[in-house]
């Protein structure tokens, strides 16, 4: 059985610090890196990954250079907020291509919505079309982002 929240000491630290930033690194090179011979940290990257720390590797693409430059976060409010009701707007809003992350929030809305299209009237037809049809929806409001300062920062805090 995986543990929720394995012990890490300085070099798991350290692996999950480097990949963050190179995940395509060898195991030669994270090795030098670490401060450990290969097998060892062969070993704990086998175990990272078995443990659920590590869940996959992939490459980052830059949204700017595709065209993905248009930011907005959304709040949505839901009519019904059951187990039932969530359950549906959950599984509905894994099929809109355009909505980048969703948050399940604890405040004075109920989700809150990364979406990123190529520009406003883009983002207009996604809102019209698809978040405003999701099941349960009420109202929604857009802030639309003119600048991302920090993304992608987890590699900060490992």
């Amino acid at each position: 059985m995986k543990n929720d929240h394995p012990e890490l000491d300085r070099f798991d630290r350290a692996i999950l610090g480097v990949l963050a930033v190179d995940g395509r690194i060898s195991i030669t090179d994270l090795a030098r890196r670490i401060g450990l011979s290969k097998s060892p940290t062969q070993a704990r990257l086998r175990r990272l990954e078995a443990d659920g720390v590590i869940t996959g590797y992939r490459a980052l693409f830059d949204p700017i250079r595709l065209g993905l430059d248009h930011v907005s976060f959304v709040e949505v409010r839901l009519q019904d907020t059951r187990e039932a009701a969530l359950a549906e707007f959950n599984a509905a809003v894994a099929r809109v291509p355009e909505i980048e992350q969703v948050h399940l929030i604890a405040g004075n809305f109920d989700y809150l919505m990364k979406v990123r299209t190529q520009n406003m009237s883009d983002y207009r037809r996604v809102l019209a079309e698809h978040i405003s049809t999701l099941p349960h929806v009420s109202n929604t409001s857009t802030y639309v982002a003119m600048q991302a300062v920090k993304e992608n920062a987890l590699s900060d805090i490992i």
